[in-house]
């Protein structure tokens, strides 16, 4: 049994789920992270729906230098250029904001994608907000630049992710853009 034939079940078991991921070394968990297609994952998106459990310790453990990043390996529901990576730094000790950026063979051409992390307003959920930049510029992160500018305005402008809970490492997104919902969405599986 594979994340991807638990996701194709007549009713998604969360619990099933987050207990399959669990048990998966890092490696084989990123491995059927990236198996999973678009139309599973928006209906994985709709099964974790109050799923709570998300805040900022969850993309940046505590146990995490502050200013340094963590990788969240992603696959996203698009046809092509579906594997990237966010990548998280709490900038100091207590902030109420992580800073990010993605990262993908993309970056080139269509930008880091910059964005800060913030509580979302249903609890539990997380919201990558694109709207605002981190303050500075993190090491080992791209020169900062805006989102609405360029083709980045395409790919990033005017645009939220919603993120929610699977696994103590897996999370489910999906793109806001202009305060609507898009048929976007994507998984993430953080390192560790």
């Amino acid at each position: 049994m594979t994340f991807r034939d638990l996701l194709q079940a007549s009713t998604i078991d969360l619990d099933a789920v987050g207990a399959h991921l669990d048990a998966l070394d890092h490696a084989e968990r990123v491995e059927q992270v990236r198996q999973v297609p678009g139309g599973l994952q928006s209906r994985l998106f709709a099964a974790a729906e109050g799923a709570g459990g998300l805040d900022h310790r969850y993309f940046v453990p505590d146990d995490t230098a502050d200013r340094t990043f963590v990788r969240h390996y992603g696959k996203n529901s698009l046809p092509a250029f579906s594997i990237f990576e966010k990548r998280f730094a709490r900038p100091t000790a207590g902030s109420p904001v992580m800073w990010g950026y993605n990262h993908s063979s993309m970056m080139p051409l269509v930008g880091p994608g910059h964005f800060v992390l913030r509580t979302g307003p249903e609890p539990g959920e997380m919201h990558v907000d694109y709207y605002s930049l981190p303050d500075e510029r993190l090491e080992g992160a791209p020169p900062l630049a805006r989102n609405d500018r360029g083709i980045s305005a395409l790919v990033y402008g005017h645009m939220i992710d919603v993120l929610r809970r699977v696994s103590a490492h897996v999370t489910i997104g999906r793109a806001v853009k202009k305060g609507k919902d898009t048929p976007n969405y994507f998984l993430l599986c953080r390192e560790g």
